[in-house]
């Protein structure tokens, strides 16, 4: 096997229409994630990254699937020095996930009746630490997704 996959699916109260919007308009990725991005969400387009005060554009970032309401894929942003310092990471955690294959995910979203199936798909560098990190951060980011779609507000942060 050439890589470590995680897998994530949960199912949220909402339409394919607004999950998507959630993943993919700045303001609301901003509310549950922390995270914006910039991008015209099509496929092989350029897609910038803003966290913690840090903004990563990199040619390899680019969207890699766009299929409205149904699929969305992209490569994972580049791990620059300003990011690191944003988020509280150090510099040797920093250049060890930087030297890793750059990994990718993917948003599959599945219409059942009044919900929609969402299901999370991040693939790795299987020697990396980058792996263990997401694995950690993955499941309260979507968990307040569900919420925020669901109830009007995300999470508390933590």
């Amino acid at each position: 096997m050439d890589s470590r996959t995680f897998l994530y699916t949960t199912y949220i109260a909402t339409t394919p229409e607004r999950l998507w919007q959630a993943l993919t308009e700045p303001a609301l990725t901003e509310r549950y994630w922390g995270v914006s991005f910039e991008s015209d969400w099509t496929e092989g387009s350029h897609l910038v990254w803003k966290q913690g005060g840090a903004t990563m554009a990199d040619p390899e970032q680019v969207v890699l699937s766009s299929d409205p309401y149904r699929q969305l894929a992209y490569t994972w942003h580049s791990f620059t020095q300003a990011w690191a310092k944003g988020v509280g990471l150090s510099e040797d955690v920093r250049a060890e996930i930087a030297a890793e294959r750059r990994s990718a995910v993917t948003f599959d979203l599945e219409p059942q009746g009044s919900q929609v199936k969402l299901t999370v798909t991040h693939d790795f560098d299987p020697a990396g630490a980058l792996h263990a990190m997401c694995s950690q951060g993955w499941p309260p980011i979507l968990s307040s997704l569900k919420t925020l779609l669901e109830t009007g507000e995300p999470l508390p942060a933590r």
